[in-house]
């Protein structure tokens, strides 16, 4: 089992910047890949970005470029730098671990609010 807990999230107005941050605990070396998701009130949870233990990483297209995925080396926690904040970002985000032979592992969601 793995346990994520999120942090960082709060109200910034647009243009501004934000720092998540996701510390898992419990059997890292199942961790395949980390990732955050988003969800905005009535729509679906979607991928923003994620890396694998080798360091590959993906972005959504509307994130490139704006935000950038990171993690320690020993999979103990990934990061979310988010600039050029838009409102639209706003959403609640979730940090997300694929494991090795488990289901997937999710936060509990940090709130991410961008005001014009």
């Amino acid at each position: 089992q793995v346990q994520l807990v999120e942090s960082g999230g709060g109200l910034v107005q647009a243009g501004g910047s934000l720092r998540l941050s996701c510390a898992a605990s419990g059997s890292l070396l199942i961790i395949k890949a980390m990732g955050w998701y988003r969800q905005a009130p009535g729509r679906q949870r979607e991928l923003v970005a994620s890396i694998t233990r080798g360091g590959s990483t993906y972005y959504a297209d509307s994130e490139k470029g704006r935000f950038t995925i990171s993690r320690d080396n020993a999979m103990n926690a990934v990061y979310l730098q988010m600039n050029s904040l838009k409102p639209e970002d706003t959403a609640a985000y979730y940090c997300n671990a694929q494991l090795f032979f488990r289901p997937d592992s999710w936060g509990q969601g940090t709130q991410v609010t961008v005001s014009a």
